[in-house]
């Protein structure tokens, strides 16, 4: 799978343009995709020195990207064909629609392969299964 990973907020805390401390066990569980033959590309909006900054950030914890900010290590921004918007499977974002699950919930998901199944957003302690889940709705007008 091909992921693309936002860098402030989701793997280090947000403190733009310094670098944050990490979100707990983000670099362990980015390791543990990377050694999983995922193929992660760092996705954010750090560019030049800030930008460098970050790789090696993440680099100093055993984590190297297969592609920063492109679908692929070689691709050619300047040349003709070249799009801003990245072809990945799966965005791992705290700017998310439901926020940010935590990293364990986050590998799980993914090892399991249900990374793209059920609502992110009502993962908290324990997954909430359909039946459990009242439709939108429901949950609007306070139907059962």
């Amino acid at each position: 799978m091909i992921i693309a990973v936002d860098f402030d907020g989701t793997i280090v805390r947000h403190r733009y343009p310094k670098i944050g401390e990490e979100i707990p066990f983000a670099t362990s569980t980015l390791r543990m995709l990377i050694q999983d033959r995922h193929r992660l590309i760092l996705w954010t909006v750090r560019e030049g020195e800030l930008l460098d900054e970050a790789v090696e950030w993440c680099r100093a914890r055993g984590v190297e990207f297969y592609a920063i900010n492109r679908d692929f290590p070689e691709e050619d921004s300047t040349g003709e064909g070249y799009s801003r918007k990245l072809k990945a499977d799966l965005f791992i974002d705290d700017r998310s629609f439901g926020g940010l699950p935590d990293w364990g919930t986050i590998y799980h998901r993914i090892s399991e392969g249900k990374a793209l199944e059920a609502d992110w957003g009502l993962l908290t302690s324990g997954e909430v299964t359909e039946r459990e889940r009242p439709g939108f709705f429901a949950r609007l007008f306070g139907a059962k």
